[in-house]
């Protein structure tokens, strides 16, 4: 846990911030939301590879002193916003997570501020549902959705405004 309060504040997507990303290595489990390599990416023209998607749904959270420390997605749906959101592993565990989140939830209230929010999560990612437990969502729903290493069970949680 860090000792110092901190800060975040969200911006939109630098081209860096997307390299970045891309160059992340999460310990097992969490290596599951690894991102191909950025080329790939680029190539593909997938998410934030795509600079138009990059630029109308992706933001980056930089700490108080400008430290790039992850971002989200923000995918509109009709009347919902579905967040996506990564932390660099560097900063994951350090009891940061509330923070973190509620800096993308007040953006995601700012840009949507009359729709539903959720985010999808792994039901295995008790560290990940803590946290957005802590952060006003609730589990709605639980289905299965396709992953690189094959279907996995998945709770949708909904945000109570």
């Amino acid at each position: 846990m860090i000792s110092s309060p901190v800060t975040f504040r969200v911006v939109p997507m630098e081209i860096t911030h997307a390299e970045e990303i891309c160059l992340w290595n999460y310990e097992p489990p969490y290596n599951i939301y690894g991102w191909q390599r950025w080329d790939q990416m680029q190539a593909l023209g997938i998410e934030f590879g795509d600079p138009e998607i990059r630029s109308h749904q992706y933001v980056s959270v930089l700490n108080d002193q400008d430290v790039f420390c992850g971002f989200a997605q923000l995918f509109p749906m009709e009347g919902v916003v579905r967040l996506g959101i990564g932390m660099n592993p560097d900063f994951c565990g350090h009891g940061l997570g509330k923070l973190f989140v509620d800096s993308i939830v007040k953006v995601a209230l700012k840009r949507y501020p009359e729709w539903e929010i959720d985010l999808e999560v792994l039901t295995w990612n008790q560290r990940a549902i803590r946290t957005y437990r802590k952060c006003g969502f609730t589990i709605t729903d639980t289905y299965e959705r396709r992953t690189p290493t094959g279907d996995k069970p998945f709770y949708c949680m909904v945000y109570d405004k």
